[in-house]
């Protein structure tokens, strides 16, 4: 649709007469199937290490659906996809300080080998650790040792490079929720 021009009066002595702009009524409903804070938005994706192997994907599935500017998904892939369209696709490269942080040196805790059960003591084994708050969160085992093991209290992802490949399925506006 070509848009509509309507006359606005501008200062006479700034401007030196009248100005042509376009009538921003007649575009209402533009940008309204597009990405923005706090629209409702589903996605379909995949996502792939570096290398190419993939972690996890919903295609297929059912899709992923989150509250844009909400912070509910990654910061880096949530920055790609503002402005982004129903129906368009990107494949996204998110940096570790964008995604889930660095691998932290402190997240490494030593605890005694009695412990964590017998069949756990495997390296790589994952295991849930419940906080003081009653949250699970998920621990691997980094290194057994003589009377102790160190578990790692990093998320799997971090320090890791990701990339997405995303279609946007839908956006609902605030209002529409």
């Amino acid at each position: 649709m070509k848009p509509r021009w309507i006359l606005f009066i501008a200062s006479m002595a700034l401007f030196g007469g009248l100005l042509l702009a376009p009538d921003i009524s007649a575009q209402k409903g533009k940008g309204e199937n597009m990405v923005k804070n706090g629209s409702v938005v589903s996605l379909e994706y995949t996502l792939s290490d570096e290398n190419g192997k993939t972690i996890e994907s919903n295609k297929g599935k059912e899709p992923l659906e989150y509250t844009h500017g909400r912070d509910q998904i990654i910061p880096g892939l949530e920055k790609e996809l503002n402005g982004m369209k129903v129906g368009g696709q990107k494949n996204v490269r998110v940096k570790p300080e964008d995604a889930y942080g660095s691998v932290s040196a402190k997240a490494f805790h030593e605890v005694p080998k009695a412990n964590i059960p017998p069949e756990a003591l495997k390296i790589g084994t994952t295991l849930v650790a419940t906080t003081p708050q009653g949250q699970s969160l998920p621990v691997r085992v980094h290194e057994i040792k003589e009377k102790t093991v160190v578990l790692d209290f990093n998320h799997p992802l971090a320090g890791k490079t990701l990339v997405f490949d995303v279609k946007v399925l839908d956006v609902k506006s605030p209002e529409t929720k």
